[in-house]
Order: structure tokens, then C-alpha cells, then sequence
């Protein structure tokens, strides 16, 4: 124990000990004030922030929630081409709606419809968390209640504001309206795809019972699954991803009580296309294969029924394109088939743009089906126009190959040992890769594929919209698969038209609302290769078009790059339903110019007996590619650019690494290619003699005094592997010689005129311009002098018709010429410019060559 001098001194102790407890208690109180202080001014804030946000939310106008508003929709000029909104609904009370569809809807929804008012603080982590475990998708965090303020109130735009007043909005409603009466909104709002809104009239769309009563589990959670992503999970289109979604909502429906695991598991057997009905909507909007994307890209992007929003929607559609593109395929302008069950999709769109211009939904004998839509719904086998974006592409986008890069067409297996073989069975041997592709050689194309890998392949196919899970070793042929639609295949060939830069093709604009507020919808261009890739495949498509499988939809005056693709049938398919082999079901163009690119799809609805397609049949896709690009595009755009990035050189053809053609090598052993500057770039030049074409033979001269004319001849062994033929040049007189003509025959007939020197020169031309010597032959025309009548003669008259007269020497006309003046000759100086009398030179002496007339010249 401490001693204290003084009560003072043990005083003083005592209160040093007991300050420090003291400062820290101030300390505590501080913070705990300035805390409060905080999170009072944050709550007023808070208060303050939401007032504001809410202040002008649209009023609970119940029109908006029951009655529709149409929407109108323009064309790419701003006018008016169609109104939605008119058609009939099937409304439905909540007295009508089975208890299996509500307990899929709100397991897969809101299971806690009935506890919240309006909004669910635990709806909302949980569905955090879920989407953590379970993937994205698995349960929606907003409310059924939320969803009604959604799609009858506000705009989709994402956010703070628009939030706030969704929930503001959602507490008010469930002051108002009754939980059974907001269910009952909200399963007649939904859009279930297909053009079908409202759960009663997707029920009579997918399953065709008009009876709600009569739904199944499996399909009343079938039901309860589109609404999250509508065209993604509809039926029709994509089954397999129907059905895996159906399956989450029935395992969501164990998990909060409603059925049993083993019900789950018993519907889950059940095959989502078991389910369905044949998908057949009338319709009399006009357009509608392209309005039917519209709908689809509306109601995606901003989650509106565009039947009742309301809304005036700025599309991308050329009003003439469409209409050509229907005439075109509800016709026999082109499709000339007794099959009833053929059909057709067309996707055309704007190269640089990536906008719709035009949709051919399919062929329809009568009224027009408003439902499935062969230019976007359609999922078929793409054939050899996959080449470009599985095989090819990958390949000079990453491992930089030049359009001559050599593979060789021969026997060959993929990687499983499976034999792969070519459309005629054939191998051609080494090739370049442009001719490869020109020729579509499946090989090569399995080769390129097997070069670049899957994994590289699948990313660039995927940056051109295909949407690819996987990609094996069958798609470098077209062996995709889920198959793929024509507007997909239009946007991905686009994107080689456009420098490498790909733009998802939209049909959509902007939306404008109610309010007068506007929402673009147009995509953000995406480069999705490098400019040398999307130039060098384009020059190589054009090859295919010029010189390849395409040249029946080659257009002159346009430039058009292109690849024809053709599918085959399985074995087993084969065997089902007694098809030849080498039955082809589908046949495709796809193709492009500066301006525009179209993607053309033939084929059957379904596998059948008939469902084949003959040699004209398969030849109906390039047809109608070629009139709709003949129709759209006056060739404004001009070629296609060459990058910087890009070295065109003359190659020797079959060196191999290749070698630069020299000036000796004959223009038909020259190919043009490219090359990525800086990568595989020949520097050898090819060592080639020049070529020696032997002149002609026996070139002859023949005057004839009668006729006035000279006939020349000659004799010539023509090679047939060239394409050989004569150049004639004359010159009279000494005078500038001129080519007069020519010519595939060894002869020509020449008018002479009296008195002047003809020397004659034949050239033997190849087609890659290559020339022989010339042989020469020289003739000189007697001046003809009149003669003094005999005494018995009348004047004017000669002593013989028949005699042609003798011709004279040209040095001394009156000494006639001891030559013949139709032989030959291979004069060493043909003229004396000195003296054009003597035309043989200072001898005056015509001589024959030792080919019989005809020389080199020297």
C-alpha cells in the first residue's frame, strides 16, 4: 500500500487514476453522438432521396393494368406499316387457374406471394443466393407484384430511380388490389413467345387446350418457365432448352413444398415436343416475318408486351426488299417444286450496319402463318458455309496463313479414326487454301480445323453470333450441333464484309413510350477479328463465286463474295426412310456484297421420304440470292477495301513453301494471293527459263490478180493443254506495220492493192501472252499497164481474158520477174527504205527461208 504524506497528496492519487477511465467514457459518448448524428442525417437523406425518386411516378391507372395500348411500328423510312394490339385475347380470372399452374408460378416466381406486401426483403437475398448456387436464372429477385408495376407502369430502363418507384409502386397496388387479383394481372400480362400473351392463350398456342383445368404438371411447369427469357426457352424453337428450364421450375416446386421429389422426377421423363401441338397462327399483319422479330427483339430487350404498351417502334425495313423477298418465295419465279412440304427462309441485311432489311419467313400456300419463321426460328445443318467461320477464319486469324497456304486433299480420318471423305468422293492432292474453299474440299477444311483447335475456333465462331457450346471436329464440315438459322448466318458473313466488325443483326431502332421518353435498342459494334482475316476470306469467297461451287449466283457488274453448302442424311435417317445415298435435305447461299449480305436456306419442315432435294432443287438457293441481290443492290459500294495489313504477290503455282513467280514464269503458272505482311511472305524467286514457242511453218503468200487479194497459209502443230493462237501483222510499203488480225485458223484472205510491197509477219500467241518469232513472207503487187490493142482488136480489149498478165520486176518493169511472185520469201532486210523500189534489198532477189518461206525475223 502506497504511503501518502497528506490527505492532500493521497487525494490527488486517487483522481489521476480515475481520469483516465473518465476520457475514455467521454471518448465512447462522442462517437456514440456522432453515429447517431450520421445515421440520423443518412435516414432523413434516405427519406429524402426516396420522396424525391417517387415524387413523379406514374399514377395505379387501372386502364393501364387491364386495357391494352397498341403499338405502332415503322419501317426504316419512318412510316407506318403496321399497328399491334388488335388481335383478340383470351382473359383469364383467377377463379380459371388451376392450382398446379399457380404453385409452378410461384415457386418459380414468388414463393412468398402471400406473405409479403409488395416487396420481399427475403425474396430478394434469397434469390441472390440461389443464382450463387444454382446458376443464373435460377429464381428472379422482384415480386409477381413488382413485375405487374413493370410491365403496366414504368420503362425497363436499369435504374436507381426506376427501382425505387417499382417498389413504391408495388406497396401501393397491394393497398389496393387483392393478392388474387394481382395474380390474375399478372398471368394475363406475361408473354410467353409465339406471339402469345396471357397463360390461356399460351396454353391453346403450345399444348392446344383452351381448358386451363386440363394441364399437366409437366406442362404447367413448362408454363411457369418461359416468362424469365421467352424466345430463348419457347418450345417450338428450342426444345432442349425448354426442357431443361421445365425441369428447374419442377425442382423448384419441391423445394418449397408444392410437389413431392418423386412427382418432380416422374415429369421431368416426360419430352418437352411430347407436349407440344403443331405450331399454326393466322395472322393478317402485314409483313410478318419481319414483324415477327420485331416482337421478339421488343420484347427481349425491354421486357414490354408490345401488344398493350403502347409504343411506337422505329425499325430497320426496307418496305421493297420485303416485298420481293415474299414474292420471290410465294411464287414460281425461281422454287419450281411439286413438294408440298418445301421450304425456304431469307435473311437480308445491311453489311455495314448489321440492320434487317428484309425477312422470307417461309413459303405459304395459304393466308400467312404468323408463328414459326424459317429466316430466324429455324435450326438446320449449315453444310460447307460453315467453312469460313469454323475452319478457315481461325485459321488466318490466328495462325496467320496466306490464301495460297498449300493442303493436300487426299485420303484422311478424323481424329477418332472415322474416315472423312469429299461431296464426289475424289482428292485432288496439294491445293491452296483458296482453291480449297473454291472447291469446297471438305479435307483441307478438317485439316484447317484440326490446326487451329477447337477451343480457338469455338471463340471466333462465337464472336460472329453462333452461339456455340462446343465445337467438335464434325463442325468443320457442318456437322453443327443444334443447327443454325439463316439470320444468324447472315450476321456472321456480315462481319467479313465489314472489316472484321460484327454488329448483331437488329430489326429494332428505338422505342419510343407513352411518356415521350426513347430507348435505342441498336447493338454496339464488336470487332470480332482482325481486318487481314475478314479481307483474305472475303477475296477467297469471291473466288468461290467467279470460279467455284457459287458461279450460278455470281452477278456481273457487282462485287459478291459467297458459299454454296449442301447437308447430307445420316445413316440411320437414311435407312428410316429409304433415301438414296447422297440425299441432300438441305441446300444454302450465303453471300455479300459492300452493301448487303444474304443468307438463303432450303429444305423440308420435316424428314421424310420426299423430304430430298434434286440437282435443280439444290440449286434454288444460289437463284434466289442472285435476284434479291440483282433487285437491292444498284453496286454503289463499290470492292472491298484492301488493309494495310495485307500484301498481294504473284506466286509461282504448286511451290511449296511458296516461291515468287519471276519474269519468266507463264502468266497461266501466276496465281495472285495474300499474304499477312510480315507472315509466310516468299522471298525466293522461282528459277524459270523463258518459255519457247515455236514460230509457224510454210507460211505462203498467194496473189491472186482476179480476185486483187493475197491468201496466206500456214502450217502449225497446236499444243492441247494451251490455248494458242495467230496474230497477223501486215505492212504496206515500208510504212508502220499493223496487226490486221487475230485469228484461230491458219489462213486469211487479204485485199491487195496493185503496185505495192506487202510484207506479212505471223506470230504465234499463247494465252498468258507468251509469243513466238515471227514468220515473214513478202509480196509485191504488179502495177498493171495498159496495152496496145492488136490490129483486129477493138480498144480497150486484151488479146486473152483468161491469161493473167506476166508481172514485172519491180527494179525494171519492163523486165518481167524471174521469181514467182506467190513464193514465199525470208527477205533479211524486207525494205529498202533507201529505195521502196527494191524491197529486197540491194540484190533486188526474193529467197525462200529454210522452213519453207518463213523465218525468224531478224
Amino acid at each position: 500500500m502506497a504511503n501518502y504524506r497528506s490527505r492532500t497528496e493521497r487525494k490527488q492519487a486517487e483522481q489521476k487514476k480515475q481520469r483516465p477511465r473518465e476520457r475514455g467514457r467521454s471518448i465512447m459518448k462522442k462517437i456514440v453522438l456522432i453515429m447517431l448524428l450520421i445515421m440520423t442525417i443518412g435516414m432523413f437523406s434516405g427519406v429524402a432521396a426516396f420522396a424525391w425518386m417517387i415524387k413523379d411516378a406514374p399514377p395505379l391507372d387501372e386502364t393501364l393494368l387491364r386495357d391494352p395500348l397498341a403499338s405502332i411500328v415503322y419501317d426504316g423510312n419512318g412510316q407506318k406499316v403496321a399497328e399491334l394490339g388488335q388481335q383478340k385475347r383470351i382473359y383469364v380470372s383467377y377463379n380459371d387457374i388451376p392450382k398446379v399452374l399457380e404453385q409452378a408460378v410461384l415457386a418459380t416466381e414468388d414463393a412468398r406471394f402471400y406473405k409479403h406486401h409488395g416487396f420481399d426483403i427475403v425474396r430478394f437475398f434469397g434469390a441472390v443466393l440461389a443464382n450463387v448456387r444454382e446458376g443464373f436464372g435460377a429464381e428472379g429477385g422482384s415480386t409477381i407484384t413488382q413485375q405487374v408495376v413493370k410491365l403496366s407502369f414504368l420503362t425497363p430502363e436499369k435504374t436507381l430511380k426506376r427501382k425505387v418507384q417499382e417498389l413504391w409502386l408495388a406497396i401501393r397496388l397491394e393497398q389496393k388490389y387483392s393478392k388474387h387479383e394481382i395474380l390474375e394481372m399478372y398471368l394475363n400480362k406475361i408473354y410467353y413467345s409465339s406471339r402469345a400473351y396471357g397463360v390461356a392463350k399460351a396454353a391453346e398456342t403450345y399444348f392446344g387446350k383452351s381448358d386451363l383445368s386440363q394441364l399437366t404438371l409437366p406442362e404447367a411447369a413448362l408454363l411457369a418457365g418461359i416468362p424469365q427469357s421467352p424466345n430463348n426457352y419457347n418450345p417450338f424453337t428450342h426444345p432442349e432448352a425448354a426442357e431443361k428450364r421445365r425441369n428447374t421450375v419442377l425442382s423448384l416446386m419441391v423445394k418449397h413444398g408444392f410437389i413431392s421429389k418423386e412427382e418432380a422426377e416422374e415429369a421431368k421423363k416426360v419430352p418437352v415436343q411430347s407436349l407440344l401441338t403443331e405450331n399454326k397462327q393466322q395472322s393478317d399483319i402485314p409483313y410478318d416475318s419481319f414483324i415477327d422479330q420485331v416482337i421478339d427483339e421488343v420484347t427481349e430487350k425491354t421486357g414490354l408486351d408490345v401488344f398493350t404498351a403502347g409504343l411506337h417502334i422505329y425499325t430497320t425495313l426496307d418496305p421493297n426488299a420485303q416485298s420481293y423477298v415474299e414474292q420471290l418465295l410465294n411464287s414460281n419465279e425461281v422454287i419450281r417444286t411439286n413438294k408440298t412440304d418445301f421450304q425456304a427462309g431469307i435473311a437480308v441485311v445491311d453489311t455495314k450496319t448489321g440492320e434487317i432489311r428484309a425477312l422470307g419467313g417461309g413459303r405459304k400456300e395459304e393466308g400467312v402463318t404468323f408463328g414459326f419463321n424459317y429466316a430466324t426460328d429455324t435450326r438446320k445443318q449449315p453444310g460447307s458455309t460453315i467453312k469460313p467461320i469454323i475452319d478457315y477464319g481461325p485459321a488466318i486469324e490466328y495462325l496467320k496463313w496466306s490464301t495460297y497456304h498449300q493442303l493436300k486433299d487426299e485420303p484422311y480420318q478424323y481424329s477418332d479414326g472415322t474416315p472423312i471423305k469429299n461431296w464426289d468422293g475424289k482428292y485432288e492432292g496439294q491445293m491452296s487454301m483458296r482453291t480449297a474453299l473454291a472447291r469446297s474440299r471438305n479435307i483441307p477444311a478438317l485439316k484447317a480445323l484440326q490446326e487451329v483447335g477447337l477451343e480457338r475456333a469455338k471463340e471466333f465462331a462465337n464472336k460472329l453470333g453462333m452461339g456455340f457450346d462446343e465445337v467438335h471436329e464434325a463442325y468443320a464440315v457442318g456437322g453443327v450441333g443444334k443447327g443454325v438459322s439463316p439470320l444468324q448466318m447472315a450476321g456472321a458473313y456480315s462481319a467479313f464484309g465489314n472489316n472484321g466488325v460484327y454488329i448483331e443483326p437488329h430489326a429494332v431502332k428505338k422505342v419510343v413510350f407513352p411518356d415521350g421518353t426513347e430507348m435505342d435498342l441498336r447493338p454496339e459494334p464488336k470487332a470480332a477479328m482482325k481486318d487481314y482475316t475478314a479481307f483474305m476470306i472475303t477475296d477467297m469467297l469471291k473466288t468461290v463465286v467467279q470460279s467455284g461451287t457459287g458461279t450460278a449466283a455470281n452477278v456481273p457488274g457487282l462485287h459478291i463474295a459467297g458459299k454454296t453448302g449442301t447437308t447430307n442424311y445420316d445413316e440411320k435417317d437414311r435407312r428410316k426412310y429409304g433415301l438414296a445415298r447422297g440425299a441432300v435435305p438441305d441446300s444454302w447461299f450465303v453471300g455479300y456484297t459492300p452493301n448487303y449480305t444474304a443468307a438463303i436456306w432450303t429444305g423440308f419442315s420435316k424428314k421424310s421420304s420426299e423430304a430430298y432435294l434434286s440437282k435443280t432443287e439444290q440449286q434454288y438457293a444460289k437463284q434466289l440470292f442472285k435476284r434479291v441481290i440483282s433487285h437491292i443492290d444498284d453496286g454503289s459500294g463499290g470492292d472491298f477495301k484492301q488493309p494495310k495489313s495485307v500484301v498481294k504477290l504473284a506466286v509461282k503455282k504448286g511451290t511449296n513453301p511458296p516461291k515468287l513467280a519471276s519474269e519468266h514464269t507463264p502468266k497461266n503458272e501466276i496465281t495472285y494471293e495474300y499474304f499477312v505482311r510480315g507472315y509466310e511472305e516468299p522471298t525466293e524467286v522461282a528459277q524459270d527459263e523463258p518459255e519457247v514457242v515455236e514460230p509457224v511453218k510454210d507460211l505462203r503468200a498467194q496473189y491472186d490478180p482476179t480476185t486483187k487479194t493475197i491468201s496466206l497459209s500456214w502450217s502449225y502443230t497446236i499444243d492441247p493443254e494451251k490455248d494458242t493462237s495467230f496474230e497477223v501483222r501486215q505492212t504496206i510499203d515500208g510504212r508502220t506495220p499493223t496487226v490486221i488480225a487475230t485469228t484461230k485458223d491458219s489462213q486469211l484472205t487479204v485485199e491487195a492493192k496493185e503496185g505495192s510491197v506487202y510484207l506479212f509477219e505471223v506470230y504465234v500467241v499463247t494465252a498468258d501472252g507468251t509469243r513466238s518469232a515471227p514468220a515473214t513472207a513478202l509480196v509485191q503487187i504488179p502495177k498493171e499497164e495498159p496495152q496496145q490493142p492488136e490490129e483486129n482488136e477493138a480498144p480497150g480489149q486484151s488479146g486473152n481474158e483468161d491469161t493473167p498478165e506476166t508481172p514485172t520486176n519491180p527494179t525494171n518493169p519492163n523486165e518481167p520477174n524471174q521469181g514467182n511472185p506467190g513464193t514465199p520469201t525470208n527477205p533479211t532486210n524486207p525494205t529498202n527504205p533507201t529505195n521502196p523500189n527494191d524491197p529486197t534489198g540491194t540484190n533486188n532477189e526474193q529467197r525462200n527461208g529454210n522452213n519453207g518461206g518463213a523465218t525468224n525475223r531478224q
